[in-house]
């Protein structure tokens, strides 16, 4: 027999194995299990805040163990859904330790997984099914925080899309049917350059389901193959569709042999990247309609038809939808499942600490961890001084990362005009006047000077002030 409140507490930890854990929701759940006990830390799960290392998890752990062993042989949903929580928090670390490594060695601990499930249920169900998806977790959870840094809840919204394009808003159903079908749904990541596209599509391809073989103790894939990706705006059409497609020996000059491409090479955990999706030519863009309808191609020169296994992430900085040379039914078949990259503007705007915490994250991965504090002052003072907290940012957090490289190299930074033929100002997005405005504030940025900047621009000092005291828009 159960209590109500033990089949509320059973009901409440289970249902916290399915919640998308970077929404405010995961909060609130998290507080009604543990009541007085839970611990006010913080609402947003970055990666220096790592599962690991909040208390409210290991107190959920010990009351999930507790009542898992006090409803033991209980035969209900409820109870089935607790033992998931309880068997994933017993194997975490083990699992964290196995994406780790991202291979696809024998797993020695799955026959003490197994047992611990059959202790707990009478009928377990398919147990290599259900390791797969707690090791799916865990790895989302890794790919996510190393792939997607930022502590303001603009990023956490972009980890809490990442994760459903992973698993869906309902985790139940994707790991009773769902799971075997993801590869049907292509993703779409739009954002302006500079905001870390590839890293979402990183994130998601590397948290793909993989089937675990219960003969063989190994998962069916690992890690390295599961991702291919291709900048497009870099190749001509005609490189395009031989590394995508691959070709047959003689199927033009310089085609000595026949070559698989990433389609064919594609495994069904697998995912094929294409990055500036709107710099693809018409032809191609039929032909790729074709494989996400059909999941079927040819090679160049070929007529046997192949089959595409994987799935598409695409990516672009351009709106596909008012671009006129972007085929609509090709648009509609890409943009089922569409996620947002946030600008560095949108994220520092929420929280005075975002900055220096990116730029901490940049630091460490240039100097390493032993000088990052050290050059992170120096960027935050060089920032202070010579861009000021308005600075837009217009190349995002690429730019971000090459303001720290300049500063431990030369103690300086100064935006380059460069960033005036950036897409996200010749979009025709701006007005005359923004454009103006916008661009006399760069050169401002540059020089410190209104004087230098009148100078430059052929213009006096009093239209240089009128401009700078207007708001000056950051390109879209």
């Amino acid at each position: 027999m159960s209590t109500p409140e033990q089949r509320r507490l059973a009901g409440a930890i289970g249902s916290l194995a399915y919640e998308n854990p970077f929404l405010p929701s995961r909060i609130e759940a998290e507080r009604e299990i543990l009541g007085e006990a839970f611990v006010a830390d913080t609402a947003v799960w970055s990666r220096d805040l790592r599962q690991a290392s909040r208390p409210n998890i290991a107190a959920i752990a010990d009351r999930a163990e507790t009542l898992a062993r006090e409803l033991r042989g209980l035969r209900s949903p409820l109870y089935e859904d607790l033992v998931t929580y309880v068997l994933y928090e017993r194997y975490s670390d083990r699992l964290a330790d196995l994406a780790a490594r991202e291979t696809n060695d024998r797993v020695a601990f799955y026959d003490d997984f197994a047992a611990d499930a059959r202790d707990f249920l009478d009928e377990p169900p398919d147990l290599a099914h259900l390791f797969a998806c707690l090791y799916q977790v865990r790895r989302a959870f890794l790919h996510t925080f190393t792939y997607l840094i930022g502590t303001s809840m603009r990023a956490a919204q972009l980890r809490a899309d990442v994760w459903n394009s992973i698993f869906t808003r309902d985790l139940r159903r994707y790991r009773r049917s769902l799971f075997g079908r993801m590869n049907d749904i292509t993703t779409l990541i739009v954002g302006p350059t500079g905001t870390g596209k590839e890293l979402v599509a990183q994130a998601i391809a590397l948290s793909r389901y993989i089937p675990f073989d219960e003969r063989t103790r190994r998962f069916a894939a690992a890690g390295p193959t599961l991702f291919a990706g291709l900048n497009l705006s870099a190749m001509s059409p005609s490189l395009i569709e031989s590394e995508l497609f691959g070709h047959r020996k003689g199927a033009f000059t310089g085609a000595l042999a026949d070559r698989e491409g990433w389609l064919e090479a594609c495994s069904a955990s697998g995912t094929v990247f294409l990055d500036e999706v709107g710099e693809l030519d018409p032809s191609i863009q039929v032909k790729l309609l074709r494989v996400l309808q059909t999941r079927s191609f040819q090679r160049l020169g070929d007529t046997a038809t192949r089959h595409f296994a994987g799935k598409i992430i695409a990516a672009t900085n351009r709106d596909l939808a008012a671009t006129g040379d972007f085929r609509r039914d090709f648009y509609y078949r890409l943009c089922s499942d569409v996620i947002t990259t946030p600008s560095l503007r949108e994220q520092l705007g929420e929280t005075g600490d975002e900055l220096r915490h990116l730029v901490l994250h940049v630091a460490t991965t240039v100097a390493g961890p032993e000088e990052a504090e050290t050059i992170a002052g120096d960027v935050m003072r060089v920032i202070a001084r010579r861009l000021g907290p308005d600075y837009p940012w217009s190349g995002n957090f690429r730019e971000l990362e090459q303001c720290v490289r300049s500063v431990v190299v030369r103690g300086d930074y100064s935006p380059s005009p460069v960033a005036l033929r950036e897409p996200a100002v010749l979009d025709g997005s701006m007005s005359e006047q923004q454009l103006l405005r916008w661009y006399t504030n760069l050169v401002y940025k540059q020089t410190g000077s209104y004087q230098e900047v009148a100078r430059r621009l052929g213009i006096d000092r009093r239209t240089v002030s009128a401009r700078l005291r207007s708001e000056s828009p950051r390109p879209r």
